[in-house]
């Protein structure tokens, strides 16, 4: 015997209440923009400028113990990490300090940076610091602009692709479904104002190819069975298509998002924002991949009319048990 997590046929009418849902959708995204344009987003150092402290240490570098060493000194947005390399010798620590601008100021000035290293010579004596580097915020401004492009061109990279694999109803379907999943996240960032840096922007483009993987799968199925019940309305074979495809939805969602529970829990506060971004994407992602771009693409339409036949009775990986 077999654990399934899902019957192996299912019957689930997914839009019975698709204004309901689509409604939702548009409502979210609404208080997600206004939420930024009114809190904004909480940068990190990437976004906003600061140092950079290289140190170097004969004892190994704890991170808990810096951060409770420089926590007193109140400098903001403070991100600890060791580096590691082979050619290093036993005695050889070294980590990297990252410190937010202060207020007033284009980086951290000189007597923080000797205040920091006070603190720090506290818990080891044989701390020192290698290299002190600085990030003004005309550099951290352009940041934000290459890091919004990034996400807007590989937006439109897959609507052209999607385009040219089936019809343009569905890559206009896929886009918008990316777009809203996107503007959400965003929208969650600000509202609960976690940190948004660098670390952010790979999430978001992981959500992207995350959210767009699934779509592509139940298009795929769509597509097949368009071509199989010609007549059958078009709503009735959405409905079949993601029923047919639930079983892989839910093994692949769900085996990742027990994964990143357990970094979410574990991992600590250094990928706490990572790993956040990316499970809350999955989880819309998986829902705008029925509710938003399925409900775009039932109400622009398709063409009925083609009569090149199927070759396969089915994707092959959406049939997996689960």
């Amino acid at each position: 015997m077999r654990l399934r997590l899902v019957p192996a046929e299912t019957h689930i009418d997914f839009f019975k209440a698709r204004r309901v849902t689509f409604g939702a959708s548009v409502v979210l995204m609404i208080l997600s923009i206004v939420c930024w344009a009114v809190m904004g987003l909480n940068f990190g150092i990437d976004f906003r400028g600061g140092t950079t402290i290289r140190t170097q240490s004969e004892s190994a570098v704890t991170v808990g113990d810096y951060r409770e060493a420089i926590a007193p000194l109140q400098l903001g947005d403070v991100s600890i990490s060791e580096v590691f390399d082979p050619s290093f010798d036993a005695n050889h620590h070294v980590a990297m300090i990252r410190i937010q601008a202060q207020e007033g100021q284009e980086s951290v000035s000189g007597e923080t940076v000797d205040t920091v290293l006070a603190a720090l010579q506290e818990i080891d004596p044989t701390i020192r610091f290698t290299s002190v580097e600085s990030v003004g915020p005309k550099v951290s401004g352009e940041l934000i602009q290459t890091a919004f492009i990034a996400v807007g061109l590989a937006m439109a990279a897959i609507l052209f692709y999607i385009w040219l694999r089936f019809e343009w109803q569905f890559s206009v379907g896929a886009v918008a479904a990316l777009f809203h999943d996107v503007i959400l996240t965003i929208g969650i960032f600000s509202a609960l104002q976690i940190r948004f840096d660098l670390a952010t922007i790979a999430a978001l483009l992981t959500i992207i190819g995350y959210s767009i993987n699934d779509t592509v799968v139940i298009f795929d199925r769509l597509r097949e069975n368009l071509r199989k019940f010609k007549t059958m309305p078009l709503m009735e074979v959405m409905n079949l298509s993601v029923n047919e495809t639930l079983s892989r939805t839910i093994m692949t969602s769900g085996t990742t998002l027990l994964a990143l529970i357990a970094l979410l829990v574990l991992g600590g506060d250094v990928i706490r924002g990572f790993v956040f971004a990316i499970t809350w994407g999955i989880v819309v992602g998986t829902y705008s991949s029925v509710y938003v771009a399925k409900n775009i693409v039932l109400w622009l339409g398709v063409k009925r009319d083609w009569t090149k036949p199927s070759n396969t009775e089915g994707n092959q990986f959406a049939n997996i048990d689960a």
